[in-house]
């Protein structure tokens, strides 16, 4: 029986409601205790924890892992290294890759090269129609008995109602939850928000209605069929209107946001530089505050990365050709405490909530928690250390994001998985 012992840190569990100083006790693999350790315990590891916080282990569950069909961009391992390095014990990958993950040996796979990597929980998402087509349901079913949490399209709308409606009743004989990217393509097209920046700069815009239109058919599907829906990285004040209206409907939805929405706007593509590419794209400033009061209020349920690799060459084209998406995982704690903790839009149980419980609630998995009995996922997080961020140091294969040079505080000192510490700052 090996022993880990975490002494002397500020224990936020929001799953137990527990928000208090103390000692975490890890034997073989699982929580065994916590609150003040007793005289008579002799791990076989001790972290001081002192000035600390000890929450439960970190997860994210919108990213994107490339593998397979683009392992130069990233992979199932180099992600999961990302991931540790953020503090995250888990993340939920999604399925565009090449080809889709849309049947039970591609979930599988994913599964099997999680393990083969030995960091990172990863929790596979399904494709909801073949080949991410947006015609024809993929075999939920047999995703499910695979491993799939959830299905989505993401990088795309299902366009097609009828389609979508059907895939909301088969996964709720799952209880799983549609992921929607919502957005309508005849009303996108562009390469950044439509509007003054875009006109000034020449480049065509995405109207926010993509986003809103298909959000609000979406809700009064998901209404019809009595499933579960929850709306990928939304990004305006109209999208923060249509899911707080839906949840006080009593309509099963729930909603996310990004570091890139609560932090960035159209103006910042000023500089043409495509790191500020990304799809929704970055909104005004009005729609940050709006994704802020919805965190503050409930209506946004948790915080996720939309992690997106890419290469460098590829981020090098001009922004019109250049692909959309960023990365983040390496630093995200810090730009959430940046837009939310050093803001006073929420504190820190409710981020802790937002990053631990809320997914692992919404994705069915069990994780999220510090209870006795629980695997030993936690994340310490040193709340006051400063640093710079530097893409070249970043676990990640890739290196397009945009805070390069920023000056954030708040990092994950320990990312342990199971009991055993896959990352260390020390």
């Amino acid at each position: 029986m090996t022993q880990l012992l975490i002494k002397n840190g500020r224990i936020i569990d929001p799953a137990n409601n527990v928000d208090t100083v103390g000692d975490l006790l890890v034997s073989d693999g699982k929580i065994a205790a916590v609150g003040k350790s007793s005289a008579k315990v002799k791990p076989d590891q001790t972290i001081d924890a002192a000035d600390k916080l000890i929450v439960p282990g970190l997860i994210d569950m919108h990213v994107h892992l490339r593998e397979p069909g683009d392992e130069e961009v990233e992979t199932v391992a180099s992600g999961t290294q990302a991931a540790v390095a953020g503090g995250f014990t888990a993340v939920a990958c999604m399925p565009n890759t090449d080809p889709a993950i849309d049947n039970e040996a591609s979930v599988e796979f994913i599964s099997r090269q999680a393990a083969r990597a030995d960091m990172a929980h990863v929790f596979p998402i399904g494709a909801i129609t073949k080949g991410r087509q947006g015609q024809e349901l993929a075999e939920m079913g047999q995703m499910v008995r695979a491993g799939a949490v959830g299905f989505s399209d993401d990088g795309d709308g299902v366009a097609n109602a009828a389609v979508l409606l059907q895939a909301l009743k088969y996964s709720s004989m799952f209880d799983r939850p549609i992921m929607e990217h919502c957005e309508d393509k005849t009303m996108s097209g562009g390469c950044m928000n439509s509007g003054h920046y875009a006109s000034i700069l020449g480049l065509p815009g995405i109207n926010p209605l993509a986003e809103e239109l298909m959000l609000y058919r979406d809700v009064q599907l998901t209404k019809q069929a009595k499933a579960r829906l929850h709306a990928q990285h939304i990004s305006t004040a109209g999208s923060a209107r249509i899911v707080r209206t839906a949840k006080a409907e009593g309509v099963r939805v729930t909603a996310e946001v990004t570091p890139h929405h609560l932090l960035l706007t159209d103006a910042d593509c000023q500089t043409y530089n495509s790191n500020f590419k990304m799809n929704p794209p970055l909104r005004r400033q009005e729609d940050i505050d709006a994704l802020r009061l919805a965190i503050a209020d409930g209506t946004i349920d948790c915080l996720v990365t939309d992690h997106a690799p890419h290469l460098r060459s590829q981020k090098e084209l001009e922004f019109r050709n250049a692909p959309f998406g960023i990365i983040s995982l390496d630093v995200a704690l810090g730009l959430y405490v940046k837009a939310l903790i050093d803001t006073n839009t929420i504190d820190w149980p409710r981020l802790i909530q937002m990053m631990t419980i809320a997914p692992a609630q919404i994705l069915q998995v069990p994780k999220g928690t510090l209870s006795v009995g629980a695997d030993a996922d936690i994340t310490v997080i040193d709340p006051k250390t400063e640093f710079t961020v530097c893409v070249d140091k970043f676990a990640s294969k890739s290196r397009n994001c945009p805070y390069d040079g920023w000056q954030l505080h708040a990092r994950a000192a320990y990312t342990i998985v199971n009991g055993k510490i896959k990352h260390s700052l020390h």
